[in-house]
Parts: C-alpha cells; sequence; structure tokens
C-alpha cells in the first residue's frame, strides 16, 4: 500500500459512469417491475453504494477511506440500455476515484444477475472516470 500519511486532508469527489446495455424486452421487463427476482433498480442502486463502501476489501492494494456521501443514479436509456452514474465524496488523502468505478460495476453487475435468465446476452460497458477533484492533482473532467 502506498503510504499517504504525508498528504494533506482535502475534500475530494469523483464521478463514473457505465452502461448495461440488453435487448429491448429486458428494458421492459426492468422498467414495467416484471422480472422474478424484485425491482432490479433498487437492488443495484444499494449494491453499488455497499461495494463503494467496501472497496477496499474488494481491489487490492486501495486504502479503506471514511466516505462521506455516495449517490448511485440509474437510469433507463430506451430502447436497450441502463445508464449507471455514481458520485461519491470523502474528506481524506486520497481519492474516491476507485469506488466510484466499483459501485458503477457492482450496480451493472447485480442488473445482469437480477434479470440474466431473460437475457444472457447483457453487455457492461464504459465504466470510466467522468469527473474527479480534490486532492494535489486537482480536477479532471474527461473529454
Amino acid at each position: 500500500m502506498v503510504d499517504v500519511s504525508a498528504k494533506p486532508e482535502t475534500v475530494r469527489e469523483a464521478t463514473a459512469r457505465g452502461r448495461i446495455t440488453m435487448r429491448p424486452e429486458t428494458l421492459a421487463l426492468i422498467a414495467e417491475g416484471r422480472a422474478g427476482k424484485g425491482d432490479v433498480l433498487g437492488v443495484a442502486r444499494l449494491a453499488g453504494i455497499m461495494a463503494a463502501k467496501r472497496t477496499a476489501e474488494l481491489i487490492p492494494l486501495c486504502h479503506p477511506l471514511p466516505l462521506s456521501a455516495v449517490t448511485l443514479d440509474l437510469e433507463l436509456a430506451a430502447p436497450d440500455a441502463v445508464e449507471i452514474a455514481a458520485t461519491v465524496r470523502t474528506a481524506g488523502r486520497t481519492g474516491v476515484e476507485m469506488e466510484a468505478m466499483t459501485a458503477v460495476s457492482v450496480a451493472a453487475l447485480t442488473i445482469y444477475d437480477m434479470v440474466k435468465a431473460a437475457d444472457r446476452g447483457m453487455r457492461i460497458e464504459a465504466v470510466r472516470l467522468v469527473r474527479k477533484s480534490g486532492g494535489k492533482s486537482g480536477l479532471f473532467e474527461a473529454p
């Protein structure tokens, strides 16, 4: 693990985005609440938030961080996708980029798990950091 003890504590925030693409019929199943395992988007939101909080247990060498906020938004994107965005905030010595990307990834995997019986060909795509602020490197915004 990298020693960050000499770094100053600053407010750090990161936003990541991704999507899960599926057949239009599968998106309709989610939108209409007809998935056999329950509220797909509600469970995916909770799973993503929980994953952000446990990133240090999932990704080797990540620092455990006291997160002050995690928001996870899921939006149905007709005709065939769910768009996922996670924003994570902390006041600490290292950034929360990994927590944001983990939240998006786990939310997408949860959606896959909950409706895979209807559509095993779903694709998790474009998980990426879109914005980061705070810390020594300052502001990053993806083009």
